[in-house]
């Protein structure tokens, strides 16, 4: 047997160069780029492995372990899944940094490769900087973190378990029901160590990504069910984008004339010009989906995981004979609200529901209705975008100026606060993947380096990161890498002093928007009752942009901005345009509910009256069993 000597390290950066994935004819590179920020735990093995490796793995600097995850999170998104970065640390708080992508990355389903450095396996320097000890048992370290918030994690105590932790983690990557943050904790002590491993390991594999076909006894159970229905309704999940099914989706629709909602993962699936196309569902979608919903007798989701905010924590769909049928290539997913489950790929699914519902249309008047609905929710998106607001312009303001500049090809992408709700309300999605909101872990943080990612993998698309000063101040740090490597982001930073959208909870909620704005402590001071009710804090997020090296236009009204925009379009570099907003002006409401429990007893009126009104809507929440 032919055998390499190279270092575990330089082992593992061959072997994840030569992985490629292949789906419908078309192969693509699983593993293009590898993030890194180096210390203790990973300079000596994968550090000097990236530098061996010549531009086989090309290296990009991180500035944050968690923001250079989500740019990866991001990456693997916009390519449908199909490639993926990795991630490298150092040992303690840089790999901890990266649990929070890693949570990310499992709960939307993003395969992304990450690979702390460990402690010394050996044991012969504990403890080591860093390490944690952990009386109950000393092969425990921090990256231990990683085991419920990865879909494979395994360490590398030995360099002969490596082929098998590697085989491992490249299925979990490519496996679209399985899919999520892969770990492979790598003890620095091992990644330094040699080894003769068989050369068949560093071959090109090509690993295969199926289209799972329906059963056909759930197929048949399934088109029963939906040929039953007089008013039924189709909710597109990210699944739809993730296996290319959006025509499939359309052809679908078309022929048996059934509306389609759409979750935040799901959004673009169809153009918000199709007559069907009923727009976003449940807390942050529109009133012509909720509408449908509310009379829905069957509910057909596609590639959804049906959260809380999709349902309206389950209180959208109204009819109490309401049926569910999911396609989803997760057999977790499909199996919920007792649906009947049709687990397949959703492009292999839609074929197949296609052609056995052939010949059978919903009533034409339900597809009617569907029309003038989805009509009179766009006469109100056009409203919110163009009335015009002073001193201070709305959000939704903002946000119709980019979604003009956008086009149908631009990529929108935003992940927390008041952004992604009003997105999901008002954007007008064109191209499929133009709609980037990363809603199901919703992490402050996520846009600028996620921002990233989804330019590294679409280079030839303009990005547009939507960001609010609240996120902009948690994580901006990977601007910087996007100046150094000479990416061209689009950044709008919109200022409301503060977080906006949790302060509209807290309001709705009887807690009067405690804590949730960027003032100074007023009379009193912290030990003398003082509340953060003074000026607001002289925060200058421009001034900050700039010194990363971000070329930085502040305007004031909607005019200056639509002209600002324009020329960041333009422009070369990464461009930062910074808008104050009122944040007291709302999107249009979506008439649906989200379950925030109000404390049952509280010396404030505004909560009481908080807690009565919930009660109240309490009573709309179904088991949907």
């Amino acid at each position: 047997m032919t055998t390499v000597r190279l270092t575990t390290g330089q082992a593992l950066i061959r072997f994840l160069s030569a992985q490629r994935t292949e789906r419908d004819g078309v192969s693509h590179r699983l593993i293009e780029g590898c993030f890194g920020i180096f210390g203790h735990g990973n300079v000596a093995g994968i550090g000097e492995a990236l530098l061996s490796a010549s531009g086989d793995l090309p290296y990009l600097q991180g500035r944050n372990e968690q923001g250079m995850v989500h740019a990866a999170a991001a990456f693997a998104r916009t390519r449908n899944r199909m490639s993926t970065l990795a991630c490298t640390s150092s040992i303690g708080p840089g790999a901890t940094n990266m649990v929070t992508g890693a949570a990310l990355a499992t709960i939307n389903r993003l395969p992304v490769l990450l690979l702390p450095g460990d402690v010394f396996a050996t044991r012969v320097a504990d403890p080591v900087l860093q390490q944690l000890e952990f009386p109950g048992g000393p092969d425990v370290s921090v990256n231990d973190a990683f085991r419920p918030v990865s879909r494979f994690f395994d360490r590398v105590w030995r360099p002969e378990q490596l082929p098998s932790a590697l085989l491992g983690a490249m299925r979990v990557l490519t496996d679209p029901a399985e899919t999520g943050a892969v770990t492979l904790a790598l003890p620095q002590d091992v990644q330094a160590q040699a080894w003769d491993w068989p050369a068949e390991l560093f071959r090109e594999r090509v690993w295969h990504v199926p289209r799972t076909p329906p059963d056909p006894a759930a197929l048949a159970r399934a088109v029963a069910v939906i040929a039953a229905a007089r008013r039924p309704l189709i909710v597109a999940g990210g699944g739809v984008l993730y296996s290319d099914a959006c025509d499939e989706l359309r052809l679908l629709a078309d022929a048996c004339g059934i509306p389609v909602a759409q979750t935040q993962a799901g959004k673009s699936s169809m153009r918000s010009d199709d007559p069907l196309c009923v727009g976003g569902l449940g807390v942050t979608g529109t009133t012509a989906a909720n509408e449908l919903a509310g009379v829905a007798d069957v509910v057909i989701g596609v590639g959804t995981r049906w959260t809380d905010f999709t349902t309206g924590s389950r209180s959208v769909f109204g009819d109490p004979g309401v049926r569910f049928v999911n396609l989803n290539v997760a057999a977790m997913d499909a199996a919920k609200h007792g649906g009947v489950a049709v687990t397949a790929d959703a492009r292999a699914g839609l074929v197949a529901l296609r052609s056995a519902l052939r010949g059978w249309a919903a009533p034409s008047e339900h597809r009617e209705r569907a029309a003038s609905l989805s009509r009179a929710w766009q006469r109100t998106v056009e409203t919110a975008y163009t009335t015009r607001h002073s001193p201070l312009p709305a959000q939704a303001e903002v946000i119709g100026v980019v979604n003009e500049a956008a086009g149908s090809s631009g990529i929108v992408l935003t992940a927390a606060g008041s952004m992604p709700g009003d997105l999901h309300k008002l954007w007008r999605t064109g191209d499929p993947g133009s709609y980037h909101v990363e809603y199901g872990y919703s992490c402050m943080g996520y846009e600028i380096a996620g921002g990233l990612g989804a330019k590294l993998a679409a280079p030839d698309r303009d990005v547009f990161v939507l960001v609010g000063d609240g996120s902009y101040l948690m994580m901006a740090s990977e601007l910087v890498t996007a100046v150094q490597e000479g990416i061209k982001l689009i950044v709008v930073c919109v200022d409301n002093h503060g977080f906006a959208s949790i302060g509209d909870l807290s309001q709705a909620v009887g807690s009067q928007r405690f804590g949730t704005s960027y003032r100074f402590r007023g009379a009193g001071g912290l030990t003398g009752g003082g509340q953060l009710d003074g000026e607001y804090l002289p925060i200058d997020l421009a001034a900050n942009a700039a010194s990363l090296g971000v070329a930085v236009l502040r305007v004031a009204t909607i005019d200056e901005f639509r002209g600002a925009l324009a020329a960041a379009q333009g422009a070369d570099r990464t461009t930062m345009v910074l808008i104050e907003t009122d944040p007291s002006i709302p999107a249009p409401s979506s008439q649906a509910w989200w379950d925030v429990p109000v404390p049952e007893v509280s010396e404030l009126a505004s909560t009481r009256a908080a807690r009565a009104q919930y009660q109240l809507d309490k009573q709309r929440q179904r088991p949907l069993l």
